[in-house]
């Protein structure tokens, strides 16, 4: 373990310097960003383009509006009628998609590096000049209640998902799902669109990431080329959005057709606001590993293995965003058990943590994993681009990224156990339940076909 920790530390030690070496930036006139990262093992580039709006940025009455403009946003302009930016990627040999989540709204190209040109002109294109036609909105709006239909209502860990946001958080838009409510779908204008258009699409709202075999300056020149002749709009004030301080534990109970109980706990951390000085958020990613990195890590152990109280079991946390975090346990129990055994199993668990510790061979198996995880990631040029994009949004600068690995290499077991010991109390916890329900065969439906998968995140 001491050796392949040593390796895989090497590894992304230099990459985490090369990542910052190879990357170059520049903001237009007009506001827009422009980050460039060179990666020349494939003659491939990965384009993306970030607006810093989604779901945290509606208001009542009107959520799910971020997800229905990207879908809107495949509809076409003037120069490129609907089904042809599609098309033309795809003639290009790439591939396109988009999607929207809390934080963004991100659209994003993968083709030859000789190409990029061809993106870069379609996005700029139905950044300023998007045509949104009523009968368009007509058809695109039965699409998106459909989706709803089909991702949210059928699915009883998404019904509990749902509801364990709409309790965990009292006042901040995370509340609300990304897809938006069905009602403010049901009752959602062409005017909505537009509006949330005309607000936030716009250069100095928006990021352009390009990653891949290219030269940054070539990359500047296109992009000045194409984006920089968009007038930017003013954009409206941002106010503070702060979720309430938990004063006790909050439940609920869903109940839908399933044929296994499953449980979310959810409870209040901190998220990274300041990567070089911040130290809990690290520590919550390394305990996230402890509870659930690996296939003997301790809730899979503990209840899924040796108790046999669950099915499956998971653990989740992402430090980087724009509003506040959550640190997620999930489990669906085993047939035959209840919900409260399990809910028990896996207080024990981290009951025993928050008393006990973690030894160093635990401690450095959960680095090991997050290390792992790191280095992997970086094959991939969507990923690359991906961190990129997600750390800007969130306010913590790109560059920062490097930071991450050394952080985490110096989180200590005793660090662990505070943070657990800290933020896993039952007055931060948020316990949401499925009750299953007697499973009925549903009718068959079809999701009417879309430009591209859309992926709600």
């Amino acid at each position: 373990m001491r050796a392949w920790m040593t390796a895989g530390a090497i590894t992304l030690a230099v990459w985490a310097a090369g990542a910052v070496a190879n990357t170059a930036e520049r903001s237009l006139d007009n506001g827009l960003r422009v980050i460039v990262k060179t990666d020349a093992r494939a003659p491939v580039v990965v384009s993306q383009v970030w607006y810093r709006a989604g779901s945290m940025d509606e208001s009542y009455g009107v959520t799910g509006v971020a997800h229905v403009l990207e879908h809107m946003m495949f509809k076409g302009t003037a120069e490129v009628p609907d089904g042809e930016f599609s098309r033309l990627i795809a003639a290009a040999g790439g591939r396109e998609n988009a999607f929207t989540s809390r934080d963004h709204t991100v659209y994003h190209q993968t083709l030859q590096a000789d190409r990029l040109e061809l993106a870069l002109r379609l996005e700029a294109d139905r950044m300023a000049n998007l045509v949104l036609s009523p009968e368009e909105y007509a058809k695109e709006i039965q699409v998106v209640m459909e989706e709803r239909r089909l991702r949210t209502e059928d699915n009883p860990q998404a019904l509990l998902y749902e509801a364990l946001m709409a309790t965990a958080y009292q006042t901040h838009p995370y509340r609300h799902p990304v897809i938006g409510w069905m009602d403010d779908l049901r009752h959602m204008r062409l005017e909505d669109a537009r509006d949330w258009y005309q607000r936030w699409y716009t250069p100095s709202n928006a990021t352009l990431v390009v990653v891949g075999d290219v030269r940054p300056e070539a990359v500047f020149a296109l992009a000045e080329k194409h984006f920089g002749t968009i007038t930017a709009r003013e954009l409206p004030a941002r106010k503070p959005l702060n979720e309430v301080e938990p004063r006790g534990m909050r439940q609920v109970t869903v109940k839908a057709p399933a044929r296994l109980p499953a449980v979310y706990l959810a409870w209040h951390v901190p998220r990274l606001t300041d990567p070089a000085n911040d130290w809990e958020p690290y520590a919550l990613e390394i305990l996230e590993g402890i509870l659930d990195g690996h296939a003997s890590a301790r809730l899979q152990r503990a209840l899924v293995k040796e108790q046999r109280l669950a099915v499956g079991v998971g653990a989740g946390y992402d430090p980087v965003s724009r509003g506040p975090a959550l640190f997620l346990v999930s489990a669906t129990a085993a047939e035959g058990k209840s919900l409260d055994q399990v809910v028990e199993g896996l207080r024990r668990e981290i009951e025993r943590l928050q008393r006990e510790g973690v030894d160093v061979r635990e401690l450095e198996r959960a680095k090991a994993q997050v290390v792992a995880g790191q280095v992997f990631e970086q094959d991939s040029l969507f990923f690359q681009a991906m961190q990129i994009g997600k750390w800007e949004s969130a306010g913590l600068g790109h560059r920062n990224q490097a930071l991450r690995f050394e952080k985490l290499r110096q989180v200590t077991a005793e660090q662990v156990q505070e943070v657990a010991r800290r933020y896993l109390t039952d007055d931060r916890l948020s316990l949401a339940r499925l009750d299953p329900q007697p499973i009925e065969t549903p009718p068959i439906r079809s999701v009417a076909n879309t430009t591209g998968d859309r992926h709600v995140r």
